[in-house]
């Protein structure tokens, strides 16, 4: 009876060091299996980008509710070849575009939006850019084409551009894509985000903006 609540006594032991091991493991929150955060330059700061820890930590009020609009379908520029992407890769380009200047990691919602709350490094360029014609120049000038004498442009020199808006019902992001495509922008330099927003804060990943 002795040896029989001793081997009782030691498996709850090893029960509760088992569940206490994975509750220190469970406090980390990671991005990918090796990646815990990074740090990212936003107007002229460096901001470190992780998971929140807190493991009470809700989505933001801006993105909490689900009553929005339809989806977007996962390949809306058929047949452009328009890569759509996920947090991970979406991550990889924010961690690339620190060191290469030709990637660009872009807000396509209007200022407020973006002032309000927003991917930190990103840049703001509204989805109704394209819808003017000086707009429209300088947002190409920024995205490094170059507009020729006879009036065409030379997307040699085009940077590749992580795209994203508030969420998988947005049409913003999708938008402007479609008015780059019209003007010949590579579709294989341009990158769609999807979950935008929602998906970023659902995940508790940094964000930055006045709402914070």
């Amino acid at each position: 009876m002795f040896k029989q609540t001793i081997k009782g006594l030691a498996l709850v032991t090893l029960i509760a060091s088992s569940s206490m091991v994975l509750a220190e493991g469970a406090r980390k929150a990671m991005i990918t299996p090796e990646l815990y955060s990074f740090t990212v330059e936003h107007d002229g700061e460096p901001i470190e980008v992780m998971r929140n820890q807190n493991p009470d930590n809700k989505v933001h009020e801006l993105y909490n509710t689900t009553f929005r609009g339809m989806p977007q379908p996962i390949h809306p520029f058929e047949p452009h070849d328009v890569e759509t992407i996920g947090e991970r890769e979406f991550v990889a380009l924010m961690q690339a575009a620190q060191k290469d200047e030709n990637i660009l990691i872009v807000d396509t919602r209007t200022e407020g939006w973006h002032y309000r709350l927003t991917i930190p490094g990103s840049v703001n360029v509204p989805f109704t850019v394209m819808k003017e014609e000086e707009s429209a120049a300088d947002a190409l000038d920024d995205f490094g084409v170059v507009k020729n004498a006879d009036g065409s442009y030379d997307f040699a020199q085009a940077k590749t551009l992580a795209m994203f808006c508030n969420g998988y019902w947005c049409g913003q992001t999708p938008t402007l894509i479609r008015a780059l495509l019209e003007k010949d922008y590579p579709a294989d330099k341009m990158k769609y985000y999807r979950g935008g927003m929602q998906a970023w804060t659902s995940l508790g990943l940094t964000t930055v903006g006045d709402a914070e």
